[in-house]
């Protein structure tokens, strides 16, 4: 469900920021003509095969996200505090590990190039540690927490190694926008199949046999190769692109705040979009749960997620036809409104019937995908904003705040939701012992599905009130000569 998980990054990572995400118009505000002229176009191979990188982003932030709370709690008997720790502490690693791996990238002068060495590194460890978090020896409680945090620190690293080179990269290959444009549309599409393909046949493969800690083993080896697929195929056939500039960000977090408290326009968006992911990623790790204790069968989450990521594909068009219409913050505020709605009606399933249930979550689906690419289209027009009022090229410097405020949110999300298991009592066990949960837990679910995520959605609405698309400092357009 996340936007690569980091998809937000990736969509708006052009120096220009002349928003190269899809769904971009040509002309996408202040700053566009900073762009370099059109270059020659790149090879097919290229755009699809830097696109396959998408399998392994779309797919590591959505399968922990998804199932990992769940395989602690359910399957090894870990407490749901100790749970939520061992899940957050490693995600959080991301935010410090990321601006490291981007200043050892920018400054690397290893043969094959500053970005294509370090996924190779990332396509070598992260499959095999990815399938070691869900491969535990036979342990219970504090020490299965320590295993699976330990080992989910070691995958979160190789992730971040491949991550972060990688979407810097279509600012780097080419400096035609349209080209760019058409890089990330190949992207977003790897991305959705992963999301859908992941969040759908993960957790199927895992319940195939009650949820035992063999069908997570297998889980976990199937994840493994659909990410290895992705992470080889990126690194190989962008052998083959063009290094057309290189781009620097800030080579620390605390340098990167500094920046960014510059420009206010950003850090509103930035703060809209952390309360989004934080109640994207609170409703996906409560997923697995809502289908186990309120649809009343673990196997529901296969048709449940189904519901959530069907419609990313039909129905961008038309979230990219609003924005076009009536401009990108409008068409952002619908879909968040659609999506308190969608969240808040799910908390009456249990009143209502599963087929409410299913239906809301359609729903969602159909704001998420507003959600997934609106925010990359305000992105890339404040980054084009600030080129115009500063003169400087600094989008590597936001997008990579972007991406830690992401990565912070779905971290915090499954703490949060583990945070109100843990208060309403819910009583954790092993694969071989179901046990029956109190009506406090019973409610705390359906609560932190539902209701938690509308609310945080609806407190980013006043962010994005307080955001600006046209900034006032920014420089006045010179007027136009009949």
């Amino acid at each position: 469900m996340p936007t690569e998980s980091r998809a937000s990054r990736d969509n708006s990572d052009s120096d220009s920021g002349t928003g190269s995400g899809p769904g971009s118009s040509p002309d996408n505000g202040p700053g566009s003509s900073t762009e370099s002229g059109p270059g020659p176009g790149l090879p097919r191979r290229v755009r699809i095969g830097y696109g396959l990188g998408s399998l392994c982003t779309g797919t590591f932030a959505t399968v922990p996200g998804l199932i990992l709370l769940y395989y602690l709690t359910n399957v090894l008997a870990v407490s749901p505090a100790l749970a939520g720790a061992a899940v957050f502490l490693p995600k959080a690693w991301d935010v410090l590990i990321n601006p490291l791996v981007g200043a050892l990238s920018d400054r690397s002068r290893l043969r094959g190039g500053p970005r294509r060495p370090f996924l190779l590194i990332g396509a070598c460890t992260l499959p095999p540690l990815f399938a070691l978090i869900f491969a535990a020896p036979p342990l219970r409680g504090l020490a299965a927490a320590a295993y699976v945090a330990a080992l989910f620190l070691l995958a979160a690293t190789a992730y971040a190694i491949f991550q972060v080179p990688y979407v810097t990269m279509p600012a780097e290959i080419t400096d035609d926008p349209a080209e760019r444009r058409r890089v990330l549309s190949w992207r977003v599409a790897f991305l959705g199949a992963a999301i859908l393909l992941s969040g759908a046949l993960a957790p199927a493969i895992a319940h195939a046999d009650g949820g035992t800690s063999a069908s997570y083993r297998l889980m976990g080896l199937a994840v493994a190769v659909l990410l290895a697929v992705g992470m080889f195929g990126a690194w190989f056939t962008t052998r083959w692109a063009p290094a057309a500039a290189r781009s620097t960000a800030e080579p620390s977090l605390r340098a990167q705040l500094a920046v960014a408290r510059t420009n206010r326009p950003f850090l509103f968006l930035a703060g809209m979009w952390f309360l989004q992911a934080l109640a994207v990623g609170v409703m996906l790790a409560g997923v697995q749960y809502f289908a186990t204790y309120t649809l009343g069968s673990p196997a529901a989450v296969t048709p449940l997620f189904a519901c959530l990521i069907g419609p990313l594909v039909l129905v961008m068009p038309l979230w990219t036809r609003l924005a076009r219409l009536r401009g990108a913050k409008y068409a952002q505020g619908c879909a968040t409104l659609l999506y308190v709605v969608g969240a808040a009606a799910l908390a009456l399933t249990g009143q209502v019937g599963n087929a409410l249930g299913y239906a809301a979550v359609a729903v969602i689906g159909i704001a998420y995908a507003g959600l997934q690419l609106l925010p990359l289209t305000l992105l890339a027009d404040t980054l084009a904003a600030d080129t115009a009022r500063t003169g400087k090229r600094r989008a590597a410097t936001f997008t990579g705040l972007w991406t830690a405020a992401e990565t912070l949110a779905f971290a915090l999300g499954a703490g949060v939701f583990a945070l109100v298991l843990a208060v309403t009592g819910f009583r954790s066990s092993d694969a071989d012992h179901e046990v029956a949960q109190p009506a406090a837990a019973l409610t705390g679910i359906s609560a932190g599905m539902s209701l938690l995520p509308a609310l945080l959605a609806a407190a980013s609405l006043w962010l994005l009130h307080r955001y600006r698309e046209d900034p006032a400092d920014a420089p006045e357009e010179p007027a136009r000569v009949p």
